[in-house]
């Protein structure tokens, strides 16, 4: 498989994702509690995902489904893998921003 490497970076980065979409989630669930954090989506349509929550590991879990769907196929083109990835570093760059946001 071409892509090997690559694939193997971003099931790390995913690992890494989910992992701070669940703490993030629950800091976003506190902010709630105490009346804050009153947005309906956090990434927008432009940003690539189909996913719209408030919540960080919904864009997780569609990021694996289309993880998985590159690892299944037989060809991936390089701008599906160029999408993703530029998906995947939104995702990883917001969640490091709102976790230094304490």
């Amino acid at each position: 498989m071409p892509y090997t490497n690559v694939f193997l970076q971003i099931k790390e980065n995913l690992q890494i994702a989910y992992r701070q979409a669940i703490d993030s989630d629950e800091r976003l669930d506190e902010l709630r509690k105490a009346g804050h954090g009153k947005f309906v989506a956090i990434f927008t349509e432009d940003q690539g995902f189909t996913e719209s929550s408030n919540r960080f590991l919904p864009y997780v879990q569609e990021l694996v489904i289309e993880f998985d769907a590159m690892q299944n196929s037989t060809h991936v083109a390089p701008e599906t893998l160029e999408k993703f990835v530029k998906k995947l570093a939104t995702l990883l760059q917001t969640l490091q921003v709102f976790k230094l946001s304490k």
